[in-house]
């Protein structure tokens, strides 16, 4: 069995090669939980966002589409992908995945 899987945006099908993977930057809030409103000039580069395509390389990947996962700040190849910003890192450079604890 292979782990692959392809991203779909604009009639245009997006898959990343070998260890690679695509992530959806999720952007952070723009206002604290005090109602502190941050400006862009204040704002940290985003570290964490969604796996939307995975490569082949079954031995590296252990994400799958749909995981929130954190990377590092400078890392990847940034791309903008119908109007939202997308990376594609390898898969060693992803440092966790994000789960919510169970309820």
């Amino acid at each position: 069995m292979t782990i692959t899987d392809k991203s779909i945006v604009n009639d245009t099908e997006i898959q990343p090669l070998g260890s690679r993977v695509l992530v959806r930057v999720l952007e952070e809030p723009t206002v604290t939980s005090s109602g502190i409103i941050i400006p862009d000039t204040a704002k940290e580069k985003p570290q964490r966002g969604e796996v939307v395509a995975i490569g082949d390389d079954e031995e590296l990947i252990k994400v799958v589409p749909g995981d929130v996962v954190l990377y590092p700040k400078y890392s990847g190849t940034e791309l903008s992908i119908g109007g939202a910003d997308h990376l594609v890192l390898d898969a060693t450079d992803l440092i966790a995945v994000v789960r919510k604890p169970a309820a």
